[in-house]
């Protein structure tokens, strides 16, 4: 294994992906942006917390086992 390449470093993205996307979504909530640059930007993180959702708990899953040859 180098340098960065840790088998568990995909979820700590995702946890800082997501945590990003709730602190960004609440400072874009409570600005003074006209209403469809809000929507935009809240849609925006909206996917961003999704994204980070699916690789926080792509590798909590158990991976499928393929047969033994013989």
């Amino acid at each position: 294994m180098t340098l960065g390449e840790h088998p568990r470093r995909t979820p700590v993205y995702g946890g800082l992906l997501i945590v990003t996307a709730m602190v960004g979504a609440t400072l874009v909530w409570t600005s003074g942006l006209p209403g469809g640059l809000k929507a935009a930007a809240l849609v925006l993180a909206l996917v961003a917390a999704v994204a980070g959702w699916l690789m926080t708990f792509r590798d909590l899953s158990n991976p499928r086992r393929r047969p033994r040859r013989r």
